[in-house]
């Protein structure tokens, strides 16, 4: 049972992992270095000064980490104006099912800009009562400080909250916050197996989360009317 629902958002709302990628490569092929899946799976679950300095570093050119996430951020904003952001199917009756039985929350490595650009241009941001960026905590994902920010927004306790979540990062994120973990596996970036075992549930789509996460919703809504 639980009494609220945080969800991520690259990868669990919306297909975005590999714009990422796309967006990181470029920038190092343009100076004159080659990004590799190792470079990526290192970056999943960075706060976006984390993956920034990260990428600074491995480029090696002489910018700021500053102006390296304005770029790649840049690039993923274009992305969504461009109609390359679209939400996943199934992911708005998710959402929309899940907040009409609880609050709900969204716990994202993407930077602020990204979070507010997808959520209003998809038109689901009134659902979320709270939404937090791995960059507004100390540390990203897999330290479970973003997920805790975003419960203590709701006013739930971690552990009373259900957080759905697609990487291996993510997946160690959720559960040191001590929340209930649905993973649905990201069948391009698949998670580790010693990720997928933090998992209490497991979905291969959309569809099957929304029913789970109802299932504790109103479980739980029917403990609350039986000790009324």
């Amino acid at each position: 049972m639980a009494d609220a629902v945080v969800f991520d958002m690259d990868g669990v709302l919306v297909e975005s992992e590999h714009l990422w990628e796309r967006l990181w490569t470029a920038f190092a092929a343009e100076r004159g270095k080659q990004w590799g899946p190792e470079q990526t799976k290192s970056c999943q679950g960075m706060s976006a000064p984390e993956w920034a300095a990260f990428l600074t570093d491995f480029a090696g050119a002489g910018d700021s980490a500053a102006d390296t996430e304005r770029t790649v951020v840049d690039g993923m904003i274009k992305a969504l104006e461009d109609g390359e952001i679209e939400l996943l199917p199934g992911a708005r009756e998710m959402v929309v099912d899940a907040a009409a039985l609880g609050p709900i929350a969204l716990a994202s490595s993407a930077p602020r800009r990204v979070i507010d650009a997808v959520l209003t241009h998809h038109e689901v941001d009134h659902h979320f009562k709270a939404t937090v960026s791995s960059a507004e905590v100390p540390r990203g994902k897999p330290s479970p400080d973003v997920y805790l920010a975003a419960a203590d927004k709701l006013g739930v306790p971690a552990p009373d909250c259900l957080a759905v979540e697609d990487s291996s990062n993510g997946l160690r994120a959720a559960a040191a916050a001590g929340m209930t973990v649905v993973a649905i596996p990201n069948p391009s970036y698949p998670p580790a197996p010693y990720a997928l075992e933090r998992a209490a549930y497991r979905a291969s789509d959309h569809d099957a989360v929304r029913r789970y996460l109802l299932s504790q919703l109103k479980a739980s809504q029917h403990k609350e009317g039986d000790r009324a």
